[in-house]
C-alpha cells in the first residue's frame, strides 16, 4: 500500500510541474499550482494507474465522494478505493 502515496504524488507533482519532493502532503492541489483541468488529468493517471474508479464530478467537484482539499486527503482517498477494490 505504501506505494500508492508515491504514485498519487508523483502523478499530482507531474500535473503541478514540480519535483515529487516539492509536494508536500498538507498543502492543496490549488496552492501546489494544479487548476481544475491539471485535476482532471490528474484523476485519469490515478483512475489508470491503480485501475480504479474514482467517484469525481469535475462539473460538481464539490458534490463529489473524493476528498481533494490536500495532497494527504487524496492519498487517503485512493488508498481507500484500492483497499476496497482488493476486497
Amino acid at each position: 500500500m505504501s506505494g500508492v502515496k508515491e504514485r498519487v504524488i508523483e502523478i499530482i507533482a507531474e500535473q503541478a510541474v514540480l519535483e515529487p519532493s516539492d509536494v508536500s502532503l498538507d498543502l492543496s492541489l490549488e496552492a501546489l499550482g494544479v487548476d481544475s483541468m491539471g485535476l482532471v488529468e490528474a484523476i485519469f493517471s490515478i483512475e489508470e494507474s491503480f485501475d480504479i474508479q474514482v467517484p469525481f464530478n469535475a462539473n460538481e467537484p464539490e458534490k463529489s465522494d473524493f476528498d481533494i482539499s490536500s495532497v494527504s486527503a487524496v492519498v487517503a482517498a485512493v488508498e481507500k478505493l484500492v483497499a476496497e477494490q482488493a476486497d
